[in-house]
């Protein structure tokens, strides 16, 4: 019984053991890595794909994906520069990046659920056609010259970085989507099994395009804050975001079958990835190098994930079994 309970708690709390691990790891090999400031770099350049993650990771709970989140970063945070060198408000440029997010996701919604094209396509098409929105728009030129624009990015209350704060407060929001909401329990029915999801009443479609705008707004607030941080507008920037999102998202403990997934266990599994570039940069790794050790990462934790899903359903067959034995054996009786 005992060893049973060492292996759940190890189980359920996997994540955190190698994130613990790590930084243990890393502070050995690193004399700068423990340090305040180091913490509140990677955590302030993190802040974007984790609030790109939070999107990815309640689109693949539900069984979809995203992968046009990049260039609706991109085309986002440059119609929202222009919003604010045109108007001169910030607040009308913050939602600019919003509006044009949720636009841009609300066709990915149409694509999937009205004309039921596979989300990859679905959202490929969109990435193609958001990135060419932006370069046409720019005719392929950086925006510049963003004033007061950049407080979004750069700009910090008391010693806590913009970029982390709202990092933080959509922390809490996703988390409370997830586990206090009838919606966000719907997304792990949908995801562990969509026509069991319909046939307990549960609005498949409409969850579905809900997923996509909470996703495109969190796409806009990342495409403002990812602008404002490097101070201009870049129509080619935030190239394979995506990837970093879904990264952090798998690492995270959420199944690519669906289903399966959670907020605390995302934000892990973005900080593994940010700690593991910080120390890499701080050790001289090869950029090349570290491409190739995020590759190996994802195969590792898509892997675990099918043989985890395996021996989970091989033991549920196990107990079945048995249990229709069991059945038999008190019927001969």
């Amino acid at each position: 019984m005992k060893n049973k309970n060492i292996s759940r708690f190890v189980e359920k709390y996997s994540i955190f053991i190698v994130l613990a691990f790590m930084v243990v790891l890393c502070s050995l090999m690193s004399e700068n890595f423990l340090s305040v400031n180091n913490f509140k770099n990677v955590a302030r350049q993190l802040s974007v794909s984790i609030i790109i993650a939070y999107g990815e990771m309640l689109l693949v709970i539900a069984g979809l994906i995203d992968l046009s989140v990049g260039s609706v970063l991109a085309l986002s945070g440059i119609l929202s520069i222009a919003a604010y060198q045109h108007t001169g408000s910030l607040v009308i440029g913050f939602i600019v990046a919003i509006v044009v997010g949720v636009l841009c996701n609300l066709v990915n919604a149409v694509l999937v659920t009205n004309f039921k094209m596979p989300p990859f396509i679905a959202t490929l098409a969109v990435q193609m056609s958001a990135r060419g929105a932006a370069l046409y728009y720019t005719h392929g030129q950086n925006l510049l010259q963003l004033k007061k624009y950049t407080v979004f990015g750069q700009g910090s209350l008391g010693p806590i970085p913009n970029p982390i704060i709202f990092m933080l407060i959509i922390t809490a929001i996703t988390w409370y989507i997830v586990n206090h909401t009838r919606y966000g329990r719907s997304l792990y029915a949908i995801g562990g099994n969509e026509g069991a999801a319909i046939a307990s009443g549960i609005n498949v479609n409409r969850s579905k395009y809900l997923t996509y705008i909470i996703n495109g707004v969190f796409a806009g607030i990342a495409g403002v804050l990812f602008m404002s941080r490097v101070n201009a507008g870049l129509p080619n920037g935030a190239v394979g975001y995506e990837m970093e999102g879904l990264t952090a998202t798998i690492v995270g403990g959420t199944s690519f079958s669906g289903g399966v997934g959670t907020t605390m266990g995302t934000l892990v599994g973005a900080f593994i990835i940010g700690f593991l570039n910080n120390i890499m940069n701080l050790t001289g790794v090869d950029s090349y190098v570290q491409q190739m050790v995020k590759g190996g990462i994802i195969a590792f934790a898509v892997a675990y994930d099918i043989l985890s899903k395996n021996k989970k359903t091989r033991k549920v067959i196990v107990v079945e079994d048995d249990g229709e034995k069991k059945s038999k054996q008190q019927t001969g009786n």
